[in-house]
C-alpha cells in the first residue's frame, strides 16, 4: 500500500484537489469565482513554459537519435505495427465517443466567450477566410519572422523548427556537440521548472474547477465523471478484446494463450507505477516468455515506450470530443471527422518521444490545430489526470502484443515455436 501511495501520490493529490474544487463550486456557485485568479495563475505558468518546453524537448530528443543497430526489417516491422495499431486505437476512441456526448451543457456559448476572453487580444486577420489550403498549410508550418516562433499561436511552426534544429545538430557531428550539451543542460533546468510549477497544480486546478463549476453549473463535473466512466469501459474492452485479437493474429490460439499467461505482471506493474518507462524490464521479460526473440523484444519494447501509446491516443480522442461537446463544434462532414482523427494521431505521434511535459505539448497541439482557446488547456489536463491509470495500462500492454506481431512479420510462421521458455 505504501508503494502504491508513493507512486500515485501526485495523481491522488490532483484528484482530491479537483474533487474539492468541484464541491466548492457546487456549494458556493457564483461566489466561487473569487478563486478564479488562482486558477488563472496556473494557466499562465503553463503557457509561459510551453514554448521553451517544446523547443528544448523536441530538439534534444532528435539530436540524440543515433542509427539503429537492429536489422532494417525489424525496425520497419515495428513502425508498421505501431502505425496500424495507433490508427485502430484512434478509430475505436472516436467510435466510442461519437454517439456518446461526454458533456452536455446549455452554456456552450457562454463558456466559449469566457475562455476566449482570457486570451490576449490579437490582430484579427480578416483575410484568412480567403486563404487557400496551400496558404493555410504554409502559415501553419512556418512563420515569416524568427520572433514569431516564440508565440503560443505558432506551436506547429515551432515544432517543425525544433525538429530541423535537432537534425542539424546531428549532421554537425562533433562540432554540434557543444550546442547539444547546452540545450541538454537547459532542458534539465526546464524539467525542474516544470516540477516547481506542478507543485502548484493542485491549488491551481482546484481553484480552476471551483470557479468553472461556480460559473457554469455542475454539467462540467458530470462531464468529467462521464468521461472517466466511458474511457474506463473502452479501456477494459480494448484490453481484453483487441489485445486478444492482436495475439491471435500473431500466433493463433497459442498466441492468445501465451499472451494472457504472461501479460499480468506487466499489467499490474503499469497499474502500480503509472509509468510506461518503469515497466520496460518486466515488459521485456514478459514478451520473451511469450516466445518473442530477444532482439525483437529488446528493440520493440523500448521503442514502444517512447513511440507507441494506445491509451494516450484513445485519450486524445476523448479530450477532443470533450471540447467538441463543450463548444458545440460541428462534425457534420467527413472532413470534420477526418480532421479530428488526424489531430488525435498527430498530437501523439509527434511528441510521444518527449520525456518531459509531453502530455501538455500534446494538449496544446490539440487546442492549436483545432482552433480552441488556450484557456481550455486546464480542461484537458484534468481529463489526462482522471484517465491516467487505464491509459498507462493500455500503453504498456500494447507494446507486448505489438512485439508478438512484429515477430510474426519478421520470422514468419515458425516465430513462436518456443514460446514456453
Amino acid at each position: 500500500m505504501k508503494k502504491f501511495l508513493s507512486n500515485y501520490k501526485s495523481t491522488i493529490i490532483l484528484l482530491v484537489a479537483i474533487i474539492v474544487g468541484s464541491i466548492i463550486g457546487i456549494i458556493f456557485k457564483e461566489k466561487a469565482t473569487i478563486l478564479s485568479p488562482l486558477g488563472d495563475l496556473f494557466l499562465n505558468l503553463l503557457l509561459v513554459i510551453i514554448i521553451p518546453l517544446i523547443f528544448l524537448n523536441i530538439t534534444t530528443a532528435i539530436s540524440k537519435m543515433k542509427q539503429p543497430r537492429r536489422l532494417g526489417k525489424i525496425i520497419g516491422s515495428i513502425l508498421l505495427v505501431f502505425v496500424l495499431t495507433s490508427v485502430v486505437a484512434v478509430l475505436i476512441g472516436f467510435a466510442s465517443t461519437y454517439f456518446v456526448k461526454l458533456i452536455n451543457t446549455e452554456d456552450g456559448e457562454q463558456i466559449r466567450a469566457t475562455l476566449e476572453s482570457t486570451e490576449d487580444a490579437t490582430d484579427a486577420e480578416s483575410s484568412e477566410e480567403d486563404m487557400t489550403i496551400a496558404d493555410r498549410t504554409v502559415k501553419l508550418l512556418t512563420v515569416n519572422d524568427f520572433s514569431k516562433l516564440f508565440s503560443k499561436d505558432n506551436i506547429i511552426a515551432l515544432l517543425v523548427f525544433s525538429i530541423i534544429v535537432g537534425i542539424a545538430i546531428n549532421m554537425s557531428g562533433e562540432k554540434g556537440e557543444p550546442f547539444r550539451k547546452v540545450l541538454e543542460s537547459a532542458n534539465s533546468v526546464m524539467e525542474n521548472i516544470v516540477k516547481i510549477i506542478m507543485y502548484y497544480a493542485p491549488i491551481g486546478l482546484g481553484c480552476y474547477m471551483a470557479s468553472f463549476i461556480g460559473s457554469f453549473g455542475t454539467s462540467i463535473a458530470v462531464g468529467y465523471l462521464k468521461t472517466f466512466l466511458v474511457y474506463l469501459i473502452v479501456a477494459v474492452l480494448y484490453y481484453f478484446v483487441m489485445y486478444s485479437v492482436y495475439a491471435f493474429i500473431a500466433n493463433g490460439k497459442k498466441g492468445v494463450k501465451a499472451f494472457w499467461k504472461h501479460v499480468i505482471p506487466a499489467t499490474v506493474t503499469a497499474m502500480g507505477t503509472c509509468s510506461s518507462a518503469a515497466c520496460i524490464p518486466i515488459n521485456i521479460e514478459s514478451t520473451k516468455k511469450m516466445g518473442v526473440p530477444d532482439d525483437i523484444a529488446e528493440t520493440t519494447i523500448p521503442l514502444g515506450t517512447s513511440f507507441h501509446k494506445d491509451g494516450s491516443i484513445i485519450g486524445s480522442v476523448f479530450k477532443i470530443m470533450f471540447l467538441v461537446g463543450l463548444f458545440g463544434t460541428s462534425l457534420a462532414t467527413t472532413g470534420d471527422v477526418l480532421g479530428v482523427l488526424g489531430v488525435a494521431l498527430l498530437s501523439n505521434l509527434l511528441i510521444t518521444a518527449v520525456p518531459i511535459g509531453g502530455g501538455t505539448i500534446s494538449e496544446m497541439l490539440i487546442i492549436t490545430m483545432l482552433g480552441y482557446p488556450v484557456a481550455a488547456l486546464p480542461i484537458l489536463t484534468i481529463i489526462a489526470t482522471i484517465i491516467d491509470m487505464p491509459a498507462t495500462v493500455l500503453n504498456v500492454v500494447g507494446d507486448d502484443v505489438s512485439s508478438m506481431m512484429v515477430t510474426r512479420i519478421v520470422d514468419g510462421k515458425k516465430a513462436f515455436k518456443s514460446e514456453e521458455r
